[in-house]
């Protein structure tokens, strides 16, 4: 099934009221898909406000797209700090910023709409990649509950920074078979939701905590109360990939005494499991002798 009529407002229904229009956007997703999906794909030039997603802090990890929505934008709303302000500096030079640090829905859509439907081009602009604990599609939903597309530019998260930085992958054969996207219990997480326990407790997964720099203590005492090996490795990288970056490497036993020394609360990824070391993996089978099967000596494929 399909959405006939994905931007259809029905603002006479629910009025402006954000959770209205989320609400109103959610029930129609159980009804039918949204025409875009099968029409649209990723990389595609659509109309309405882009979601586009900063990266994780450096400029040149920003998407080719992405950098051609802020060249080309009138206004940029961005995520204020979280977003590295060499990125607004480089590619945001003839627009108008709006840091939407402190202003809820209630105030950034109008914005928005007011702003697209008086000619400009507008831009949405998070950090790291906006569906990654980004608040995007609520936005997304109250605008096109008023009659203004929008849609997602995909960004660089921190976590694979993280890992570019540690020189390692994030999954390594025998050791990292999954990975896992996750924060820790607070304001709106509850403790039966907080899964970190869980994930490292499976051996072969690496876990990758968001929003958790200022809980790192309570997370990894946590975890030694669950029983897990005090000598896992623990990796928390601040700011990964912008200037001021910061790498601090332990274990669930002496990582927290490190992030409280140099005094971080906040803008941290931490990465748990063995995958942080890159020790241990066995070869992959891709580059394996198996790869080879069906090809002679010389390399040519082989006859039936």
């Amino acid at each position: 099934m399909t959405d006939p009529n994905p931007n259809e407002g029905g603002g006479a229904e629910t009025g402006s009221d954000p959770q209205a229009a989320i609400d109103a956007r959610g029930e129609r997703r159980r009804e039918a898909l949204d025409d875009r999906i099968t029409e649209l794909s990723a990389g595609d030039e659509q109309e309405g406000i882009p979601f586009v997603g900063a990266g994780p802090g450096d400029p040149g990890l920003l998407t080719v797209t992405g950098r051609r929505l802020l060249e080309g934008a009138d206004l940029v709303v961005h995520a204020g700090s979280l977003v590295n302000s060499e990125v607004l500096d480089a590619y945001c030079a003839d627009a108008d910023l709006v840091n939407s640090i402190g202003k809820d829905l209630e105030e950034l859509v109008p914005l928005m709409c007011d702003a697209y439907e008086g000619g400009e081009a507008v831009v949405r602009l998070h950090s790291g990649d906006p569906a990654v604990y980004g608040a995007a599609l609520e936005q997304m939903d109250a605008l096109e509950h008023e009659g203004v597309p929008a849609y997602f530019v995909p960004g660089v998260t921190s976590a694979f920074a993280a890992s570019a930085t540690l020189r390692t992958q994030l999954t390594l054969n025998e050791v990292a078979n999954h990975v896992a996207f996750t924060r820790p219990r607070g304001k709106t997480l509850s403790e039966e939701a907080d899964h970190v326990s869980d994930f490292v407790g499976m051996g072969d997964v690496t876990t990758c905590i968001y929003l958790g720099t200022h809980a790192v203590r309570e997370t990894m005492e946590r975890l030694l109360e669950d029983g897990h090996d005090p000598e896992i490795p623990v990796a928390v990288v601040y700011h990964a990939s912008w200037p001021d970056e910061d790498v601090l490497v332990g274990t669930i036993g002496t990582i927290a005494d490190r992030v409280e020394e140099a005094g971080y609360r906040a803008s941290a990824l931490v990465i748990v499991g063995e995958a942080v070391t890159g020790a241990g993996y066995e070869r992959s089978y891709l580059y394996g002798d198996w790869a080879n099967r069906g090809s002679d000596a010389d390399g040519r494929a082989g006859s039936d």
